[in-house]
């Protein structure tokens, strides 16, 4: 004898929507076992180098809001993103939607990695481009080095050296979280 087919409308049990949505994808643990991993750990380094350029070039009072719109644009944008997904990874939410997290994850780590290394190109040219005013004297420019001119003071240049440096390393924490997460996809 054989088994009749599975068909909802004979048989109740089997739901056709419950078998047209494909299962969550995801390599990474959910709970705080993902603050256990490289990518956890990464994302946490994201989220806190993220927090600190925010915080530096807000605190420099932003000399050139042409270039340094897009860095805090961009610090602020994937601060929050970032600190979302950590969120939705320790609440263990994201095993309840529905989606290819781990081509989620490539996808949200290679524009963030972009998007982070034009905001550390754009914040290393603001601060290539400064002539440091020292207190009591007076500023000469005969012929600027470039299309960008810059007054800064010495606590505003060194807020925007180190603001500089963070950024680069938030852009090597991105790189590696996308180098990670095209393995995961890859497998």
């Amino acid at each position: 004898m054989s088994e009749p087919a599975a068909n909802p409308a004979v048989n109740p049990a089997v739901n056709p929507a419950a078998t047209s949505f494909p299962t969550a994808t995801i390599t990474l643990p959910l709970g705080p076992g993902v603050l256990r991993t490289y990518s956890g750990a990464l994302l946490c380094l994201e989220i806190l180098f993220g927090g600190l350029v925010w915080i530096l070039v807000a605190s420099s009072n932003v000399p050139v809001p042409l270039l340094q719109g897009w860095v805090m644009f961009v610090s602020v944008t994937t601060f929050v993103f970032s600190s979302a997904y950590l969120a939705l990874l320790i609440t263990g939410l994201a095993d309840r939607i529905n989606t290819d997290w781990n081509f989620l994850d490539l996808f949200y780590h290679f524009i963030a990695l972009l998007f982070y290394f034009a905001a550390f190109v754009l914040e290393a040219a603001t601060t290539a481009a400064a002539i440091k005013i020292l207190p009591n004297q007076t500023t000469c420019i005969l012929k600027p080095r470039g299309n960008i001119l810059t007054f800064l003071d010495g606590r505003q240049y060194s807020i925007n050296v180190v603001a500089t440096i963070f950024a680069f390393v938030v852009t090597l924490c991105y790189g590696c979280s996308m180098v990670m997460g095209f393995k995961r996809w890859r497998k």
